[in-house]
């Protein structure tokens, strides 16, 4: 499977835009306590038992430190019968790279 990815200047320029995303961070809790960027916190580990938690009809991003998790995230809900999914490409460290290097990296 390919996974869908999104950049992150197009993420930043769609929540400029108001678009409706739902950011999923798929890292540990220690991991997001470091550093965000407003995602709804559900570790990778815990995404099978908690696919209820989201909607399946709104568009979801799903992002971690650098884009294999993430990734991973974007295959289970696939195969939990989500669609609109994608993967933040490079994570939160392209993010900080890219859009706003106020996010710590780590």
């Amino acid at each position: 499977m390919t996974v869908p990815g999104i950049q992150a200047e197009e993420l930043k320029q769609r929540l400029d835009a108001g678009e409706n995303l739902f950011l999923l961070d798929v890292r540990e809790e220690y991991e997001y306590e470091i550093s965000n960027i407003g995602g709804h916190l559900i570790p990778l580990a815990e995404l099978p038992t908690r696919v209820n938690e989201l909607d399946a009809n709104q568009e979801i991003i799903a992002l971690c430190k650098m884009g294999a998790r993430g990734a991973r995230a974007v295959e289970v809900l696939h195969k939990a019968g989500f669609e609109k999914v994608r993967n933040l490409t490079g994570g939160i460290r392209a993010w900080s790279d890219r859009v706003d290097p106020g996010v710590r990296k780590y």
